[in-house]
């Protein structure tokens, strides 16, 4: 981009800002890419979660430790038996067109969003009804008693549980709602909305926060400011300089490479708010050759090595770890096993495999999202890393859209399939077996890959059902053993990334989801 379109986007941008009221303080944010979708319950987009954050609040939410604490809930009750869950609404609940939040509103926004989410659907078998019992009051009753609902319903990412007025979630799960209408602690400006440009939040002046210090995504939500606009700058290097020269406020993802620009100005603070991070994993096709057999997945599982993938997509080791576990490192489900296949490359042993397999370089395909900036470029040390084990490798790059249209695509290579796709996910995406996309090997009925390891699918559901979190622990590291061994889904190691803004913001919460409540912005 020139220095003439850089001035030009900025330019842009500042007019969208002229035009707030003079009295308004507001906070102008740069966030790591446009909210196309708004919502909640369509797309595990990040962009749409953030977005549904500001507009919509939950039941349950989890706190800097990952403790699960009530939010919309006042308190909730469990039987003895373990399979009746009531749940009690607290005072000052009230939908953005004024109308109160009533039990059956949440009754109709669990069973749409049970209907899409990835951990909700495994749970919806064991429910047998979901029903209001007054105005304040709600009951899930259970045919079977799982801890995992709570779980469900305070989880901060992928589809979170929000709520919505009955109305709004009587929508089908397969329709886009058609207003923004929530009981968070901003409201939508459906007419200041621009796809592609800006989306706008104004302060709910009727909210009423949690009387407790903000935690995580839970606690009290106070808001201090008028407005939050987010602007959209796709090239990284506006976005910098807009930081720099006080045109902007807040960057919520800073390019590797243009931190130590920031760090070098004492008017910035750059800051890992998000410390959880990003998951990175990938996934074979094994519908098709070569890696519908086992050997060849692990000999590519033994030529990738998680450090010089990571090291060239980050460069910063303070930004990156290696981590062999599929459901975290440092959580309640961490596991080693089998970490000597996938941490450190050993093209030795991937030449062995391959020889031992058979291989007639078969061409194997990788597809590379170049506009994702998290991943792209593991992609290419992958491939790199597979031809120095004696794989025929090509990589297709494309846009992140059109990779995820792709990805469908069960056939060979030469007929628009492909063999092998990185993505990330936030870590309280993967960091249990019910949650996680990648615990996915059910064939033809699975996620993209279409892996058949029945025993996945048994112990998914025995971790489901388990009464201790023993047992629970005992299943996630017999799935980790076996989903390696099969190379269901491979880790590829952690990454965090820093946020940046001007010192005249106060109050930024360290959170895994961009909370702009308890924010304060001095002139």
């Amino acid at each position: 981009m020139t220095r003439r379109l850089r001035h030009g986007c900025i330019a842009a941008a500042l007019t969208l800002v002229a035009a707030t009221p003079v009295s308004a303080q507001t906070i102008t944010a740069v966030m790591a890419s446009q909210v196309t979708v708004l919502d909640p319950v369509l797309t595990a987009s990040h962009q749409t979660r953030n977005h549904a954050y500001m507009v919509y609040d939950t039941l349950l939410a989890t706190d800097a430790q990952n403790d699960i604490r009530p939010q919309m809930a006042e308190r909730w009750e469990v039987s003895e038996d373990g399979k009746v869950y009531t749940f009690t609404l607290r005072d000052g609940l009230n939908w953005h067109d004024g109308l109160p939040v009533l039990a059956r509103d949440c009754v109709a926004s669990i069973k749409r969003w049970g209907q899409q989410d990835q951990m909700a659907r495994k749970l919806m078998p064991l429910v047998d009804s979901i029903d209001a019992i007054d105005e304040r009051t709600f009951q899930i009753v259970l045919n079977t008693p799982t801890e995992a609902l709570l779980v469900a319903l305070a989880k901060p990412s992928g589809l979170p549980a929000f709520m919505m007025p009955e109305r709004i979630a009587a929508t089908p799960a397969s329709q886009a709602i058609t207003e923004q209408v929530g009981s968070g602690p901003f409201k939508f400006v459906a007419a200041e909305f621009q796809p592609g440009v800006r989306a706008v939040y104004v302060k709910n002046e009727d909210y009423v926060p949690r009387d407790e210090p903000p935690s995580g995504m839970a606690g009290g939500k106070v808001v201090n400011v008028d407005r939050v606009e987010w602007l959209v700058m796709p090239d990284r290097l506006t976005a910098v300089n807009a930081l720099l020269s006080a045109d902007v406020d807040y960057l919520e993802s800073v390019p590797f490479d243009l931190v130590p620009l920031l760090e070098r100005d004492d008017q910035i603070t750059t800051r890992v708010l998000d410390k959880m991070g990003n998951h990175a994993m990938y996934r074979f096709n094994q519908s098709q050759p070569p890696f519908d057999n086992k050997l060849i997945r692990q000999a590519a599982m033994y030529a990738i090595g998680q450090e010089e993938a990571l090291r060239a997509q980050v460069g910063d080791p303070d930004y990156y770890r290696t981590c062999p576990a599929l459901f975290g490192c440092d959580l309640p489900y961490e596991s080693d096993a089998l970490s000597e296949m996938i941490v450190e490359a050993n093209p030795e042993k991937a030449r062995q495999l391959l020889e031992q397999a058979g291989y007639d370089n078969q061409p194997v395909l990788i597809l590379q999202a170049t506009d994702v900036a998290m991943s792209s470029a593991l992609p290419v040390v992958m491939a790199d890393q597979l031809r120095q084990a004696g794989f025929n490798v090509s990589v297709e790059s494309m846009d992140f859209m059109t990779m995820l249209s792709r990805r469908s695509n069960r056939d060979i290579p030469a007929r628009g399939g492909w063999s092998i796709f990185a993505t990330t996910w936030h870590v309280s995406e993967i960091m249990d077996p019910l949650r996680n996309y990648g615990v996915s090997a059910s064939g033809d009925q699975g996620w993209f890959g279409w892996p058949d390891v029945p025993e996945v699918e048994s112990l998914r559901t025995q971790f489901l059902l388990a009464d201790t979190q023993e047992a629970r622990v005992s299943y996630a590291q017999q799935l980790q053993r076996v989903m390696l061994d099969e190379g269901v889904t491979v880790p590829l190691g952690e990454i965090t990334t820093a946020a940046a803004y001007r010192n005249t913001i106060t109050g930024v919460l360290e959170a895994p989801v961009p909370s702009f409540w308890n924010m304060r912005k001095s002139e």
